[in-house]
This record gives structure tokens, sequence and C-alpha cells, in this order.
């Protein structure tokens, strides 16, 4: 970060009355959130076990797997009324946890979801599940982000780490995560979201049209149809 740069952000945050935040500050979530909210828009941190990170700038490759990610949930996410999918949401966690997952998918509160929606519109508590781009993360995507991860109860977490390209799938099972492993077709099945079915090689050759078809497939089975049923029974409006 530019010298430049550091005296217009210190500044910004300085003008509201609170220091500005800085890679590995020990921070408390509502410390955190409060200066987080006082920083310049372009500014991106999160908050990991207590420890702040500050994300440096995101390379093609990051957009490009980002992309197809949230066009995957997306797709998923046309096909099943009840059910969110959210881009760079900053999530209220823990007292010690304020993420900004890459994706993630939830269902929504009023369906039955384990997520709640603040008053002032950020998400808090644990997504059902949570997706991760590690291109320049995956030190800590891996390891302290999944801890926290594990800890407030997110149900699956997918981390795509660019770097040893490949693709790994986390289960929650009695409070930890449990790596997935692929099914006899090279696929991963969601466990929590019926017919969420991802092709990881697809995803890491950023093959669009293969990874949509095998998501087709799965968003044709009955165990989908189901959860479509379930979800809408659940609804606000059900009798």
């Amino acid at each position: 970060m530019s010298t430049t740069t550091n005296h217009s952000l210190r500044a910004a945050v300085s003008r509201a009355g609170l220091p500005p935040l800085e890679a590995g500050d020990h921070l408390d979530q509502k410390t955190f959130h409060a200066r987080y909210e006082a920083m310049p828009d372009d500014v991106k941190a999160e908050l990991i076990g207590g420890v702040v990170y500050m994300t440096a700038a995101l390379r093609r490759a990051h957009g490009r797997f980002h992309g197809l990610m949230m066009h995957w949930l997306h797709s998923y996410e046309d096909s099943t009324p009840g059910v969110e999918a959210y881009d760079n949401a900053t999530t209220i966690m823990a007292d010690d946890s304020e993420p900004q997952p890459d994706a993630c998918l939830i269902v929504h509160p009023d369906r039955g979801g384990q997520m709640r929606f603040t008053e002032d519109d950020y998400l808090e508590g644990a997504a059902e599940w949570a997706g991760e781009v590690a291109t320049s993360t995956e030190s800590y995507d891996l390891h302290s982000k999944k801890r926290d991860y594990e800890r407030a109860g997110v149900r699956e977490y997918v981390v795509v780490a660019a770097r040893q390209e490949e693709v790994f799938w986390f289960v929650l099972r009695d409070g930890h995560f449990m790596e997935k492993t692929l099914d006899e077709d090279g696929c991963y099945r969601s466990s929590v979201f019926p017919g969420l079915w991802l092709d990881p090689v697809a995803l890491l050759r950023l093959d669009s049209k293969r990874l949509l078809e095998v998501l087709q497939r799965g968003l044709a089975t009955d165990e989908h149809s189901r959860f479509v049923r379930q979800l809408s029974e659940q609804g606000p409006d059900a009798s």
C-alpha cells in the first residue's frame, strides 16, 4: 500500500474518531466492525480468530474462479426458492470473527435457515455453505478461517486452492470439519443443499458448460424437488 494511500486511509478514519485498521491488529468483533465501517468503501478487511487480515489486490485468476463459482451458485438459487447466494458479504459470526467470504449460500431465515439479518442489514451467524477462492489467501483459508467457520457452525465449506489446482469440500460432523470424498463419477454432492452438484475439474478448468451441465443433473433429481417442496412448506405464507 502506498504512502499516499496510507495517509488518505488515516485521514478518513480519523474523521470518525477511530484509528484505521491495520493488518495484524488483534481486536474483538465490535471494535473491528466499528473501525471497518469507518474505512473507505474500497478497503476489504476480515477478522479471523481475533486477527485483522487486509486483502491484497486480486489477480485475474481469482476473478475468473470467483465469477464462475457465483454463476454456479446463482443458477442453483434460481431453481431453489428459499435459498440465497451472497458475494463477498460481511458476516458477523462470533465475538472474534467477522469474515467476508468470497461466496456463501444460505437458507433464508423465513424458511428455517440458521443465518440471521441484523437491523443494519449485515449477515449474522453461520451460513449453511461458504466458499473461498484461495489464490493468495490459502495460508488462512485452509487454516484459521476454516477453524472459525467450523467453530461457528458453517455446515459445508469449499476452498478452491488455485495454486494446488485442487478443490476441497468440508462437511461439518459432530462439530468438526471432515473432508468430503469425490463420488464415483468425480463429482461432489452437497449434503445440505440437495441437487448442488459440483464437478471440481470443470471448475478448475473454467469449463462453465460442463459445470452447469452437472448442476442441471442435480437440479433434475427427486431429492432437489423434495427440498423445494420442503422449503415452500416452511415459508411464512405456508398454512
